[in-house]
């Protein structure tokens, strides 16, 4: 069977609200602004970009980065996982980079699809099981239509993060432009995970302003 090749570049209209997302974040380190979702937020899911492919020489790389990412968020403590978009406040995309801007992946995979998980940190324990799509994920198909199929992706080098608004029945996380978005080499390298902890800092300093400017 002849294999496909296919090359998946972002959509313009996404990469602009990406970057507008960036330049709200960074422009003005004096200035912090956050939506106010976000600071009230309690419940938080973590899902895997889906339009991140499997890189074939780290097949794991997401899938760990995301186990590292919320056992990151459990032990800071202030936000509860939850495996469901629709019953989270916020959340959180995350993409494994491999330092190229295009590399040579395998799509149609059931990117968010899991097994039952434990993990635990020093103070919370956290078990939790999935089959098939989560309910407030983009659209893809069933594990049992799905082909593996070799593309090519252009985007970011680096690990990216990004925060979206959750509980949005009307639109999935894909159709909005990321509220918070942090990309770096490593950053979501275990065990510090310095996404995480960046995101912590930026909450930290916006609650701050808050309440000396109320």
């Amino acid at each position: 069977m002849e294999a496909v090749m296919l090359i998946r570049m972002r959509v313009p209209l996404c990469l602009s609200l990406f970057l507008l997302a960036s330049l709200a974040v960074a422009g003005d380190k004096k200035k912090v602004s956050l939506p106010a979702y976000i600071l009230k937020a309690r419940t938080v899911a973590v899902l895997i970009d889906p339009d991140a492919g499997i890189d074939p020489a780290a097949p794991l790389a997401n899938k760990t980065a995301q186990d590292d990412v919320e056992k990151a968020l459990l032990k800071w403590g202030r936000l509860t996982l939850t495996q469901d978009p629709q019953l989270a406040d916020i959340v959180i995309v995350i993409r494994k980079g491999n330092g190229k801007i295009v590399r040579s992946t395998i799509g149609g995979m059931p990117t968010n699809d899991r097994p039952v998980t434990v993990q635990q940190t020093d103070n919370a324990i956290r078990i939790g099981g999935q089959q098939g799509r989560s309910p407030g994920a983009p659209q893809q198909p069933l594990p049992q239509d799905t082909r593996p199929t070799p593309q090519t992706e252009v985007g970011h080098p680096d690990d990216e993060f990004a925060v979206y608004q959750g509980h949005d029945d009307n639109r999935s996380f894909d159709q909005q432009a990321p509220a918070w978005r942090y990309a770096k080499k490593d950053a979501l390298h275990s065990p510090n995970v310095p996404a995480v902890d960046a995101f912590r800092k930026q909450i930290d300093e916006a609650e701050k302003q808050q309440k000396s400017n109320p």
